[in-house]
């Protein structure tokens, strides 16, 4: 598995990975973010004409506006190289998330603080190392 930038053919398949995540993201915001090279998958094997897309993450700018990964993958390490791959790209990312996966940014070194105090969700900063 590897990380990379994904491809204008790869869209179909990002939308599959987030709406089966139960993500809500327009496919307009995805389309943008690949052309701004702002979204980034994690494929299977080394043979660009055998991957498969296994998990995806949509930017907006420092923001990241979704990530996921395949059900059958998940808890094998591919949303955590996700979301490496994009620190590594920008000086600072920040999220919206869930309570319920504060766990997961919280062991990838963001600093999380509630979002308001009328919800359960939270946002969190990760800044770059130098």
């Amino acid at each position: 598995m590897h990380v990379r930038t994904a491809n204008a053919d790869e869209v179909p398949a990002v939308m599959n990975v987030l709406d089966g995540a139960v993500l809500s993201i327009a496919v307009e915001a995805v389309r943008a973010g690949v052309e701004n090279g702002d979204t980034l998958v994690a494929v299977s094997g080394d043979d660009p004409a055998a991957e498969r897309v296994l998990g995806a993450l949509v930017l907006d700018g420092t923001h990241i506006e979704a990530v996921a990964v395949r059900r059958r993958r998940r808890g094998q390490g591919i949303g955590t190289a996700l979301v490496e791959a994009a620190a590594d790209r920008r000086d600072r990312v920040t999220a919206e998330f869930d309570a319920a996966v504060r766990p997961f940014y919280g062991a990838l070194g963001f600093a999380i603080e509630p979002l308001d105090d009328a919800s359960d969700r939270r946002r969190g900063t990760r800044y770059g190392t130098d």
